[in-house]
């Protein structure tokens, strides 16, 4: 650059045009020849700064990235971040380039000039576009960012950048102010609003699910309206994806997780507790009370004896302090083989160390219905994993759908066709039987 700084531009230009008219050239092809010429040398002398800036920067990228522990500069390397430093820096020597090489086309130099500025804005654009997916990267591997909606953030960045990128090029055209320019945005944002609504929107949604710590990158989330149920694997500013537990990938309007209702998993994950909600519906017409003779044989059942003992004491004697006639069971007080059920259900849970006891702890019974008189168990499991949550409340259920017979209940079940043809097969051969009687 010292040594272009120290002599005149149009020296070249002139040694190599009067060259060629002592070669007997016309005025005119020599011009154009001239031109040529300097155009091969410009690209030729532009193409070898490129290649020597852009080797030159590698090397020390490199050198720093293996000398370094850092992973800021590997990520650099990844997005080409050298490569498109290298192109400024030919672009910015073919600025001051341009005006020896069109030294016989003065009205060229400007055009060429505003190319060259157009190149040089984009050139930085993508720079920095680089530079900024290079931080996005490198924040993907913190901890505290790994759950940020960082596509997002580098979209805004993008349009910002393309915004001052568009602010530039109007000046450099036109040669006005940049606040023309901005006046002009403004009588034309109501067009602007309408072209970019989703855009904007998903812009101002991106930064309240941000804000207010709504979604995250990694959460579980539900959205049946959109059939969206699985883990969030990206938030952009204008669409979320959400990878369904069936592999599918469901695409969702940003501003739909502040305008929707939403269902996050993520309060279950981090508490360390799965809630299980089930119920044995009990048909109520097994319902009834325990005889002695049956409260003997329940008392064979480890997790109750204790119970029934206590309990029974504390029945006796209010029975005896009311002076009620036992010989109708209806008077007094009597244990259920339901409640005994309940009661069981209740310290088998407890003694499960796959269930948690300083959460919600809860075995009712609902309302009756036509599907019988339902137990729920309502409790939470001591590990959130779908498969291992899935076989915790199947083991559960197995045995308890196994003891139940034990207090003679039954479980409550709709009659298939086998059921109904059996009965009505019974009712023909009863009806066949009492034939012969009557006549």
């Amino acid at each position: 650059m010292g040594l272009l700084a120290a002599t005149d531009p149009t020296q070249i230009y002139q040694f190599t045009y009067q060259l060629l008219l002592n070669w007997g050239l016309p005025e005119t092809a020599a011009r154009y020849l001239n031109l040529f010429i300097q155009l091969g040398l410009f690209f030729v002398v532009l193409w070898a700064v490129y290649a020597i800036s852009r080797g030159v920067l590698r090397s020390l990228l490199g050198r720093m990235a293996r000398n370094t522990k850092t992973k800021f500069d590997d990520y650099l390397i990844n997005n080409r971040a050298p490569a498109k430093l290298a192109r400024i820096i030919p672009l910015s020597l073919a600025s001051s380039l341009i005006p020896a090489v069109l030294t016989g086309f003065p009205g060229w130099i400007s055009i060429a000039g505003k190319l060259i500025g157009i190149l040089l804005v984009f050139a930085w654009i993508a720079f920095f576009r680089s530079l900024f997916r290079s931080v996005r990267d490198h924040l993907r591997t913190k901890a505290s960012f790994q759950d940020k909606p960082l596509e997002s953030y580098l979209q805004v960045i993008d349009i910002f950048l393309f915004f001052i990128a568009g602010i530039i090029l109007f000046t450099a055209l036109t040669g006005q102010s940049p606040w023309a320019f901005l006046t002009a945005m403004g009588a034309a944002s109501a067009i602007l609003m309408l072209v970019f609504k989703d855009t904007i929107l998903g812009f101002v949604a991106s930064i309240q699910v941000s804000t207010n710590d709504m979604v995250r990158v990694g959460d579980w989330i539900e959205m049946p309206k959109y059939g969206a149920d699985g883990d969030v694997v990206e938030i952009n500013l204008n669409t979320v994806k959400v990878r369904n537990w069936d592999k599918t990938i469901s695409t969702i309007p940003t501003y739909y997780l502040i305008t929707d209702s939403v269902k996050n998993w993520r309060g279950m994950q981090e508490t360390g507790g799965r809630r299980i909600k089930r119920a044995i519906h009990i048909k109520i017409s097994s319902i009834r009370y325990v005889t002695p003779e049956e409260l003997t044989e329940l008392r064979k059942i480890q997790l109750l004896t204790d119970y029934i003992d206590g309990r029974q004491q504390e029945i006796d004697k209010f029975n005896a302090e009311s002076g009620a006639d036992r010989t109708m069971p209806v008077n007094g007080r009597n244990m259920t083989n339901v409640g005994l059920f309940r009661q069981y259900i209740n310290r088998y849970a407890e003694v499960n160390p796959q269930i948690r006891k300083d959460m919600t702890f809860l075995v009712r019974q609902l309302s009756p219905s036509e599907h019988g008189l339902p137990i729920e168990l309502y409790m939470f499991t001591a590990d959130t994993r779908w498969a291992v949550y899935e076989g915790i409340m199947a083991d559960l259920f197995d045995h308890l759908l196994s003891a139940i017979k034990y207090f003679n209940l039954e479980v409550f079940e709709s009659p298939a066709s086998d059921d109904i043809r059996n009965l009505r097969l019974q009712a023909l051969k009863q009806e066949t039987e009492a034939g012969p009687q009557q006549r």
